[in-house]
């Protein structure tokens, strides 16, 4: 078993009594238990990525990829696929260094192509020597785009995986599988679930039937955990195509807004209120959406500070993946803008969320 932040790796003697100061009022908030002044606090970063078509650059005639090929529409070739890859290490690694100088310990991603564009994005010099490895299976989506989950092996052990497939009535529908990952974080068994649910092609009102079935089967598998153990440790990311006030998640999935309503079983959206102070992960026509969630189990968000635990949650809107002028200025510098390379990351902001344990 491999522990998160090592006590090694964590911060000097000064810097964990800064942070347990600093941490002091949002853990006091979460549960009623402040740490006091010389606690030292254990502290690893969760992300999710949306990682906005990385695709490579070689055709495979089992998906419709053709878009990006060096003939399609994109004129996807070399060039910009090594730009590409650069971006996205590059906003991974720099993830959570706020706070964690290991950078993230678990990150999902979605839109990635396959597991080639995984090797490729880790072996980036940005990534390379932290070793990061990943949990992948191909699914069915007629793009060919998948969940993964990256994780770095100093911090996390994986134990258990596996791929769930959304069916609908629509026995033509195609679309992401659902990814399961369990292992052990700061000592403790964590269950990650890596979604991207369908897409608002269509409308909302329209499509909203099928995120509603992606949500269904989102809490079937997290209740399949909760029969084994009921105080499993779950933390359900991705893009949802919705936001946290939406039925898909609010009602079906009954992630909620207010922690103290959440109980055992029940399910914590720790970026809920974020949306509502006006801050989003993505912008569509002028207006802020968060439909890249992270979601957490009543064990995550009460436990005390003796266990592993939520600390606090951020959209990574740095100025970096920023657009800086023109009509899009203040969203994510994207890949394409209008069909015109822009040179840029992602759509979307990456989230994350801070736990932490008391060291002993």
């Amino acid at each position: 078993m491999k522990i998160a932040c090592s006590k090694i790796a964590i911060f000097t003697l000064t810097l964990i009594i800064s942070l347990a100061c600093t941490a002091k009022n949002n853990i006091s908030n979460l549960n009623n238990t402040a740490p006091n002044d010389k606690m030292k606090l254990q502290v690893s970063c969760v992300a999710f990525y949306n990682q906005e078509n990385l695709f490579d650059t070689i055709n495979d005639p089992n998906i419709n990829d053709e878009e990006y090929l060096p003939s399609g529409a994109m004129k996807w070739g070399t060039m910009k696929y090594t730009a590409k890859l650069q971006h996205m290490s590059y906003a991974i690694s720099q993830i959570g260094l706020d706070v964690c100088p290991q950078g993230v310990a678990l990150i999902g991603v979605s839109e990635i192509e396959n597991s080639g564009v995984l090797k490729d994005l880790v072996s980036q010099p940005a990534l390379a020597k932290r070793s990061m490895e990943f949990v992948h299976y191909e699914g069915p989506d007629r793009r060919g785009v998948d969940v993964a989950l990256l994780y770095n092996p100093k911090y996390f052990t994986v134990t258990n995986s596996k791929s769930y497939r959304l069916h609908t009535p629509d026995t033509a529908f195609r679309t992401r599988d659902q990814l399961m990952v369990s292992g052990y974080l700061m000592g403790e068994k964590i269950h990650v679930i890596v979604n991207h649910w369908p897409s608002r092609t269509g409308g909302e009102e329209r499509s909203r039937p099928k995120r509603n079935q992606a949500a269904a089967l989102t809490r079937s598998i997290a209740d399949s955990l909760f029969r084994v153990d009921p105080k499993a440790k779950i933390i359900i990311m991705g893009d949802l195509n919705d936001d946290p006030f939406n039925e898909s998640c609010a009602t079906i999935l009954g992630a909620k807004k207010d922690l103290d309503s959440v109980k055992p079983g029940q399910l914590y959206n720790t970026l809920w209120k974020t949306l509502e102070k006006g801050i989003g992960s993505l912008a569509y026509d002028d207006q802020w959406n968060l439909f890249d969630q992270i979601i957490v189990s009543d064990e995550l968000a009460h436990s005390d500070p003796s266990k592993v635990k939520l600390w606090k949650a951020e959209v990574f809107n740095k100025q970096f993946l920023t657009q800086q002028e023109g009509r899009y200025k203040g969203t994510p510098l994207r890949t394409h803008a209008g069909g015109a390379w822009t040179n840029g990351y992602s759509d979307h902001y990456p989230t994350l969320i801070y736990l932490v344990k008391e060291v002993k």
